[in-house]
């Protein structure tokens, strides 16, 4: 039930604030992972590893789905999202792994 002074937009008004900020949080950490995932395809590319690791993939995928059954959150939905980010990291390690080394300059291309 809403107090006399308050307003039921009020309670509205503050939960879409909180909600804008988990936003930004939950943006804030898809960047942070697809950096690691820069970061990665970097190493990979040093030591000569594939950009496709499979295996990685179902780990990361059979992780989302445990998530999602642990915390009530359905599994479709977190599989869809995740396979979203995967081809996102995918495309990035692509770039970054076809990109010619740091350390060349024009005259080694």
């Amino acid at each position: 039930m809403t107090a006399p002074h308050e307003h039921p937009s009020d309670d509205l008004q503050a939960l879409r604030a909180k909600l804008d900020r988990i936003d930004e949080l939950l943006l804030d950490r898809l960047c942070e992972r697809l950096e690691c995932c820069r970061s990665i395809a970097v190493v990979k590319r040093r030591v000569g590893v594939p950009m496709m690791q499979p295996h990685r993939i179902g780990v990361v995928q059979q992780r989302a789905a445990r998530y999602a059954a642990e915390h009530g959150i359905d599994g479709e939905f977190l599989r869809r999202l995740y396979d979203l980010i995967i081809d996102e990291t995918c495309r990035l390690e692509t770039l970054v792994m076809g990109a010619p080394p740091a350390h060349a300059n024009a005259s080694d291309r």
